[in-house]
């Protein structure tokens, strides 16, 4: 069952209850180093529950980066995420009052899912309190195991004051997420595994980073087993808590942070995990979503599992961290730590992911208003494959069109596209690290362009190859003004094309008969109505 509250948390009362928690658990003991938190995951028992999962070279990722990098695949747990371990752990070590009295959690999907389950193996009611923002594929798979599952606030830290609230009400013990030595404990079991996995120590270890629990646990370990590893956090650069952290001196708790990468998207990171990474982790690098993107299909293409935006953090690391200090004949091992995406999440992934691996460059052109510019355009920029073509006629001077290119050469070959259009007196903007551009503008270049005579509008069909574009233009030719352009290259075996084409009444046999001479599949869209409503 599902429930939505939203009544307000008095703020004060929270942030007390979490105080005094945190200050029994540190007074409950010393501050636990890194033997000591070897010890505890050596004693760590989670496989009632967890799998062993396993840890596998990405043969395609190693040949392109010239370096072996081992991909730990915390994505075939039970859950598809690593969360099980922790909150298995942490229940192991609860007194039998505390579980008859049950758990509860908050949660944006995958610690509900760990405690979910775990809770539902023992016997044990748990409470999941969830942000009303969280993926439905998190929210389903915690309502099949059982749990009452509670949706509270946009984010994080919403569903976090609420469940320290009914934890008090209701007598159950609250499962953080990252801030506590046994989930922490629960995580570092992966660090044992790996020891037990590779064949010798590899050169670093990349491990992503929310709150900081996943790596606290894997770093405390690995420095006590083989110190001479390093241990590289990544973060999303819209989640950067860890990161704020660090050089503030002491947690703090970001404005905002974004949800691309929900399964890292913390405002503040917990107080132990962030003495943990202060001590043991050596270097921390931030990501980008499209380079983030970019791993994700790094990964599906090395495995055919499709892990979630954290999930890729640590292959996007490994990427960026050879990018800034290049290295041959090294092993890496990326924790690929959750496959927990909405399906709908993948269209944005795929567009984003060949800007990421600098597959693909977007730039708007201005050219002449004229018949034929487009096919001198496109001659212009020579056995490039035109991935993306957007044009609307505005005025009878010149065309600003939004155009994306292949790059089989990376940032090299996007300095000589632009450069080659810049010799040849085209006005270029270059806009592939432009927000704004890849998120609206691409789909928004367009609409009425009143004044316009004698528009017709045609769809066509061709054989997706490259330069097919070009031959399509050329096969076209110059006797037509071409007043509205859409193309983009959908990696099937034709292309689709969207064409205004001007001409008169008198011209639309002469037309017809070119365009049936041409051979291509075409229809006449000029009374569609969506064309009439918004393009006409």
């Amino acid at each position: 069952m599902v429930a939505a509250v939203s009544f307000l948390v008095p703020v004060a009362w929270w942030r007390d209850t979490l105080t005094s928690m945190l200050a029994h658990h540190r007074n409950s003991k010393h501050l636990m180093n890194a033997q000591d938190y070897r010890d505890k995951i050596d004693a760590a028992d989670v496989y009632e529950v967890a799998a062993r999962t396993p840890l596998e070279q990405a043969k395609l990722l190693s040949d392109r980066l010239d370096n072996r990098i081992l991909l730990k695949r915390e994505d075939l747990q039970p859950i598809f995420s690593f969360k099980l371990r922790g909150a298995l752990n942490k229940l192991n070590n609860l007194t039998p009052e505390q579980l008859a009295k049950g758990v509860i959690c908050s949660s944006a999907g995958n610690h509900a899912q760990g405690v979910a389950l775990a809770a539902s193996r023992k016997n044990v009611q748990a409470v999941i309190v969830m942000p009303v923002t969280t993926p439905s594929i998190k929210i389903e798979a915690v309502n099949r195991l059982g749990g009452e599952t509670i949706l509270h606030g946009d984010n994080y830290d919403a569903a976090y004051e609420l469940a320290l609230r009914l934890a008090a009400e209701r007598g159950l013990t609250f499962i953080h997420p990252f801030d506590d030595p046994d989930v922490i404990a629960g995580q570092g079991t992966i660090a044992r595994e790996l020891c037990e996995q590779w064949d010798k120590p590899p050169a670093a270890v990349f491990v992503p980073i929310g709150g900081g629990g996943l790596i606290g646990g894997i770093s405390s370990y690995l420095k006590a087993r083989a110190p001479e590893v390093q241990i590289i956090g990544v973060e999303a650069s819209d989640s950067a808590s860890m990161t704020a952290a660090l050089a503030a001196g002491h947690p703090v708790t970001l404005d905002h942070v974004g949800i691309f990468a929900d399964g890292v998207a913390v405002r503040r990171v917990g107080d132990e995990s962030f003495r943990l990474c202060r001590e043991f982790v050596d270097e921390i690098l931030t990501v980008d979503t499209d380079q983030t993107c970019a791993a994700v299909q790094d990964i599906f293409e090395d495995t055919r599992s499709i892990v979630e935006p954290a999930g890729a953090l640590a292959v996007a690391g490994i990427k960026k961290y050879l990018q800034q200090q290049p290295a041959s004949g090294k092993t890496f091992v990326a924790i690929a730590c959750g496959a927990n995406v909405n399906f709908d999440r993948l269209r944005h992934i795929a567009e984003r992911a060949a800007i990421g691996e600098q597959r693909e460059m977007l730039m708007a052109v201005e050219i002449p208003e004229e018949p034929g510019s487009f096919l001198h355009f496109c001659e212009a920029l020579g056995k490039r494959s035109v991935t993306e073509f957007n044009y609307r006629y505005s005025d009878a001077a010149s065309a600003r069109v939004f155009v994306g290119v292949e790059l089989r050469r990376g940032n090299e070959e996007k300095h000589d596209v632009l450069s080659s259009m810049e010799a040849l007196g085209y006005r270029v903007a270059d806009l592939s690290d432009n927000e704004l551009a890849k998120l609206h503008v691409r789909h928004m270049v367009g609409g009425r362009s009143p004044g316009l005579r004698d528009e017709h509008l045609f769809r066509f069909e061709f054989p997706e190859r490259p330069g097919a574009l070009a031959d399509f233009l050329n096969a076209v030719g110059n006797r037509w003004n071409i007043s509205l352009f859409h193309y983009r290259n959908h990696g099937s075996d034709y292309g689709r094309i969207l064409a205004g084409i001007q001409v008169a009444d008198a011209d639309n046999a002469e037309l017809e008969a070119h365009l049936q001479e041409l051979g291509y599949p075409h229809s006449d869209e000029s009374d569609n109505p969506a064309y009439r409503l918004f393009l006409d």
